[in-house]
């Protein structure tokens, strides 16, 4: 039951500048070795909503091998 929310991605936030709750859309902003930065963006007018981490264990990418 613990690891239920572990992976919770939102699908509306408060925009501020809408000044009302609004779909978004999620963006990769950053890759880091541990962790992956991403951005909620309001699908009305493109502002930053929010942001989310997840540990480099969470994420399902397959290993680059060489």
């Amino acid at each position: 039951m613990k690891n239920q929310f572990k992976t919770l991605r939102a699908s509306s936030l408060y925009c501020q500048k809408c000044k009302i709750a609004r779909p978004v859309r999620e963006r990769l902003l950053l890759v880091l070795p541990d962790k992956e930065i991403y951005d909620y963006l309001c699908t009305e007018c493109g502002s930053s909503v929010g942001s989310r981490e997840v540990k480099a264990a969470e994420t399902s990418r397959p290993s680059l091998i060489i």
